[in-house]
């Protein structure tokens, strides 16, 4: 099920809008100058509107002045943020859990010690498998999930994508919309049975390869004998 969203105070909304506003000034050096536009433009056409015809125009002008500011505010701050995410480990998954929708994000169902790693996301149009690092090696992973999760997915629609800037891969910023406009396969009821086939696969412990480090072998493990 979607996780129920918790109810946020008038005082912690203009904290949040606040903190969205320093981050996109500090990364966003267009954004004080629109910003001032957006105010700006709107105030004097509404001092113009006052003076040539009435008063009912003042409340107006405000609204349209809070709208304009709303717009820069949005449309700057998600091109600051998607910049920021760039290249950071685990962006994909952390932009996918804060989409609107119903959208189960696994992070990092499979990875590597170079940070190389695969989310799994499960919403209306399927099973989506998204990989972070170097492309040789997370084509490599997309491959195992893949495999592994054909054995459970049914008829479900399976998308793949590898994130990044090269011929071939999906930009960050590009994330959403794409996957926005993928087709609806599935039912709400067919996302909550696909969602638990594939929790309990990725539920499974898996032995890491390799040699177990000491500190993760059990006790009495490979204990050599001492004669008295």
């Amino acid at each position: 099920m979607a996780k129920p969203q918790e109810k946020i105070s008038f005082g912690q909304r203009l904290k949040q809008i606040g903190m969205v506003f320093q981050f996109t000034a500090k990364q966003d050096r267009w954004f004080a100058p629109l910003l001032a536009a957006a105010v700006l433009i709107p105030l004097a056409l509404t001092v113009v509107a006052v003076i040539l015809w009435s008063w009912i125009w003042l409340p107006l002008g405000i609204l349209f002045t809070l709208l304009a500011v709303l717009i820069v505010l949005n449309l700057r701050s998600n091109k600051a943020m998607m910049n920021a995410a760039e290249g950071q480990p685990g962006a994909a998954a952390q932009i996918m859990e804060n989409m609107r929708g119903d959208w189960r994000v696994t992070p990092a169902v499979s990875s590597t010690t170079q940070m190389d790693m695969v989310h799994l996301v499960i919403g209306r149009p399927g099973v989506i498998l998204l990989a972070e690092g170097n492309p040789q090696r997370v084509r490599g992973l997309l491959g195992q999930e893949k495999r592994r999760l054909s054995k459970v997915i049914g008829s479900a629609p399976l998308h793949d994508y590898v994130i990044g800037q090269e011929e071939g891969e999906l930009p960050i910023r590009k994330l959403r919309t794409t996957l926005l406009r993928l087709p609806r396969a599935l039912s709400g009821k067919d996302v909550n049975s696909l969602d638990k086939r594939l929790k309990a696969l990725t539920a499974r412990p898996q032995m890491p390869k390799g040699a177990i480090p000491k500190n993760m072998r059990p006790p009495g493990a490979f204990r050599q004998s001492r004669g008295r």
